[in-house]
């Protein structure tokens, strides 16, 4: 008899950060979902997949530098508190499933707390998720505080106020 093979846990990457505005004021930059590649520094430019206003059924495409990209399509959808995202089409990335929430909480001083996760399983079995708990979990850890900082100095800009 073959032994069934238990299925690892997904491995959670998260990140936080307080950035210096409103709920609203990061919301007004977030929530325009079509327009990440604004402020996620690895991402070269975004493809609206879908019409109509942005939330949950909104799908886009994120295109790299490098020719890859993977699309992303809004699950959950609670203005001026949190987004979830499902990510797929990862075929340039060794994810089985993957999926990212961002959520905003008010802090002392009209400031806001960002806590902003990636959830995801592995390709590759055990070996994968070795990988996964090591090498991509640091890496992802960089991207998303990268994409922290670039929302930090985006929410600072006139450009991101007046829209």
């Amino acid at each position: 008899m073959f032994a069934m093979i238990e299925e690892k846990p997904m491995i959670r990457c998260e990140r936080t950060m307080v950035i210096d505005a409103s709920p609203e004021a990061i919301w007004n930059v977030i929530g325009r979902y079509m327009d990440l590649d604004e402020f996620a520094p690895l991402v070269k430019s975004v493809e609206a997949l879908t019409e109509g206003a942005d939330g949950v059924g909104s799908v886009r495409r994120c295109h790299f530098d490098n020719g890859t990209f993977l699309d992303e399509e809004v699950m959950e959808w609670e203005p001026n508190h949190r987004m979830r995202v499902r990510m797929f089409s990862m075929e340039a990335l060794p994810l089985k499933e993957a999926q990212a929430e961002i959520c905003i909480k008010p802090y002392a001083g009209g400031k806001s707390q960002i806590i902003w996760y990636l959830e995801y399983r592995m390709k590759y079995g055990p070996l994968g998720w070795l990988l996964g708990q090591t090498l991509v979990k640091s890496g992802m850890g960089k991207v998303i505080v990268g994409n922290l900082k670039g929302l930090a100095e985006k929410v600072k800009s006139p450009r991101a106020i007046a829209a």
